[in-house]
């Protein structure tokens, strides 16, 4: 029989600073108990955080801790790509997020590289590594910002899916319909692998607005304007964040979605307060 059950996992940035450093590595631990079935960590625009992105990898590494580094390739030559890949690969690790990426701000068409979408990294690391590597890529159930309209979406999510992408994770967002509506078009079309839902805790209203805007997740008027009431009041932000984002993921389950992928922005706390909510044990499986 096949084991069905959600999977976890949770999403890392790499520090800058030694702080920082010590609150990803108290977040790591801390969320370790939970079992998640592996932490992935983002790679810079341009691969500008790239060295930071290797530091952070390898120390989840050496703790024994499943570890998918996030890999864009806007901005890097093909050669540059299969050093990385071959780096990973002989460390031993077995996930990888596959991404376009962005190029870092100021930098020119020029700069593009020798790949311009997803899709032709996912047939890179399938030409280098077969079926060595698992391949998520990225998902937008409320559409990419850049995207022409739902279709074109669909058809460019398509293609990275073709090329040889084992499981997707998506933006995310608070409308659960979104993420439902979407799976549904995706199974029109032909497209089975897993779709993860993305999970932003809420926390900082001003923060929120600003990821948001950037990235074209919606946040439903509702919620933004009762946020808004909360002004400065960070508490009562936080405790509505929880119950809202708690109800999602709730729901999200309830309706069938694989397993959660949580933004933790290098905080345990948000995170925990959503797990407990959700009564979700202390072990998750590995995909």
């Amino acid at each position: 029989m096949n084991d069905t059950r959600p999977t976890f996992s949770f999403e890392l940035f790499p520090p800058k600073t030694e702080a920082g450093i010590a609150r990803l590595r108290d977040t790591v631990t801390t969320l370790n108990h939970l079992r998640p079935g592996f932490f992935s960590v983002t790679y810079g625009a341009g691969g500008s955080t790239q060295s930071n992105t290797f530091a952070t990898v390898d120390w989840i590494g050496t703790q024994g801790i499943k570890v998918a580094p996030h890999l864009s390739c806007i901005g890097s030559t093909r050669d540059e790509l299969i050093a990385i890949l071959d780096r990973y690969v002989a460390q031993g690790i077995d996930r990888i997020v596959a991404l376009r990426g962005d190029l870092p701000s100021g930098a020119g068409a020029g700069s593009m590289g020798d790949l311009n979408h997803a899709n032709e990294l996912v047939a890179l690391i399938r030409e280098r590594h077969g079926s060595s590597l698992h391949i998520e890529v990225a998902a937008y159930p409320e559409m990419h910002p850049q995207a022409a309209n739902f279709i074109r979406d669909l058809d460019n999510f398509k293609r990275k899916v073709d090329a040889g992408a084992d499981s997707a994770i998506t933006q995310y967002f608070y409308n659960a319909d979104a993420y439902i509506a979407f799976v549904d078009a995706c199974q029109r079309r032909g497209i089975d692998v897993p779709i993860v839902p993305g999970i932003m805790p809420i926390t900082n209203f001003s923060n929120l607005v600003r990821f948001s805007d950037a990235c074209g997740a919606e946040i439903p008027r509702w919620l933004r304007k009762r946020l808004e009431a909360f002004g400065d009041d960070v508490d009562s932000i936080a405790r509505l964040g929880i119950d809202v984002v708690s109800a999602l993921c709730e729901r999200l389950l309830d309706n069938g979605a694989p397993g959660l992928h949580f933004y933790t922005m290098n905080q345990s706390a948000p995170t925990l307060a959503i797990w407990e909510m959700l009564g979700l044990p202390g072990e998750a499986r590995t995909a």
